[in-house]
């Protein structure tokens, strides 16, 4: 009795180690099976050899004639990963997939603003297109407002969020934050936290980039929502302006995606803080497909009606399969009241 009172004892005493050796272990696996962009089986032997070291510093600690020996060796590697990987540096000159391929950018004149390389693709399937880009001038002081579109794939916790600039009379720009993939590249939720992708943010015509989701995405079929944000338009311009300062600065510089902390939704509340009495942080905003549910809670978005029976008014696939590709397409899902 007194011995497993001893050993439980000593369990205890130790669980903090043996948390931090587990995490530590796996974090450093991911990172060197992933590696640098490219899985290579010179990395996958070397994560598997890192395993092994963690696996033999776990069991070490229940011989003590071993442990400090084998927890140096431990902690030696996983400082050598941890600094190759901060090493790890992004780039804007890979064979990027077509649909990420131009970066956009924005140059400035007094109260006109000038966006270059927005995306304006012809559909024909999801992955048959005819690329498109144009040029447009946007005049800040016409800026009305923004909306939020909130698309959902896997169900009601997942979403991805889209701001749209409304500069009246038919006028949205939309800006997707996403993960920029390379040819023959896929998405990843866990690559996404180890440098495995730049950060784009797209630049884009509604008829492209929501059309995209509503009209032509099936496997899964995405279900796309439209929020008018309730806010003044000096937030809107304040909001645009600070967009635009981070899109310049990734044309110039690169910055990697991360699933956690640079994704579609925590990007668009690290910007929202440019904002007087912006939201506080949140759970739903790392659970994101509760984002329009936390806006309308907070008066954020229209309270007029229960928020179950604002997302059925709200719900646009179906105005947005009878615009498909009318030049009115931004007014027509709009029409739908709200």
């Amino acid at each position: 009795m007194a011995f497993s009172l001893n050993m439980t004892i000593s369990i205890i005493k130790l669980l903090p180690m043996i948390v931090v050796l587990i995490v530590a272990t796996g974090w450093g696996v991911c990172a060197l099976y992933f590696g640098d962009s490219r899985i290579s089986l010179f990395r996958t032997v070397l994560a598997v050899m890192f395993a092994i070291s963690g696996l033999l510093a776990l069991i070490s600690l229940a011989i003590p004639a071993w442990r400090s020996r084998l927890l140096i060796i431990h902690s030696v590697l996983f400082i050598a990963i941890l600094v190759w990987w901060l090493n790890i540096r992004p780039s804007n000159d890979r064979q990027w997939q077509s649909d990420v391929e131009k970066l956009s950018y924005a140059t400035f004149q007094d109260h006109l603003v000038t966006v270059h390389n927005i995306r304006n693709f012809d559909y024909k399937s999801e992955f048959d297109y005819q690329p498109g880009y144009y040029t447009k001038t946007f005049d800040l002081d016409k800026l009305e407002g923004v909306d939020l579109f909130a698309v959902y794939w896997m169900g009601p916790a997942i979403a991805h969020t889209i701001i749209s600039f409304n500069f009246g009379k038919g006028n949205h720009l939309a800006v997707s934050i996403e993960a920029r993939k390379e040819k023959n590249e896929g998405y990843s939720t866990i690559k996404g936290f180890f440098r495995q992708y730049e950060l784009i943010y797209i630049v884009a015509d509604e008829r492209d980039i929501i059309r995209l989701r509503t009209n032509y995405r099936q496997n899964p079929q995405e279900e796309v929502y439209l929020y008018r944000l309730l806010a003044p338009k000096e937030n809107a311009k304040r909001l645009f302006l600070d967009y635009f300062k981070d899109i310049n600065k990734l044309y110039e510089s690169p910055a990697f995606y991360n699933t956690l902390t640079e994704n579609c939704t925590t990007t668009i509340w690290l910007h929202s803080r440019i904002n007087p009495e912006h939201l506080p942080f949140s759970w739903k905003i790392l659970i994101s497909g509760y984002v329009p549910e936390y806006l309308y809670e907070n008066g954020r978005i229209d309270q007029r009606l229960p928020f179950t029976e604002l997302q059925q008014h709200v719900h646009i696939n179906n105005a947005a399969h009878q615009a498909d590709q009318a030049a009115d397409f931004s007014e027509r899902i709009r029409k739908a009241p709200q």
